[in-house]
């Protein structure tokens, strides 16, 4: 099935008359508003308005934390961000545990399991402080 497209809009046809008269600022209000503006003008003006307010994203909410890590793992964020530098690649800390968290949320049951069993688990809490200070 074709279809054909749409004729062009007609322009609206002004009386002379009313062109050459001067007519006052109350008479246009209504005037205004007693003629509806062609469909071309109401079409146009709704694509500007679209083009003009783009719907922004909210950014998410960011939430500081802190939490206790072996020394050993701690240092392993240092070897992974090299790794990431020799791949020219500038990570921060807090980026590559990001990524960890992606790739712990994409893993099948079976290896996330695997892989929290693989985790050790820690005394909560800050370390005791050193006596003798």
């Amino acid at each position: 099935m074709t279809t054909t497209p749409p004729a062009p809009a007609k322009k609206a046809a002004i009386p002379t008359a009313a062109k050459k008269v001067a007519t006052p600022p109350a008479a246009r209000k209504a005037l205004a508003k007693a003629v509806p503006a062609p469909k071309s003008v109401v079409k146009a003006a709704q694509v500007h308005v679209a083009v003009e307010a783009p719907v922004k994203a909210k950014k998410p909410k960011l939430v500081r934390d802190s939490f206790t890590i072996p020394k050993n793992e701690y240092e392993a964020i240092a070897s992974l961000k090299e790794r990431a530098l020799k791949q020219g690649v500038s990570i921060k800390k807090s980026e590559l545990l990001r990524a960890g968290l992606m790739t712990l949320a994409f893993m099948p049951d079976a290896a996330f399991a695997k892989a929290l069993a693989d985790v050790p688990t820690l005394k909560t809490g800050r370390p005791a402080a050193k006596k003798g200070k």
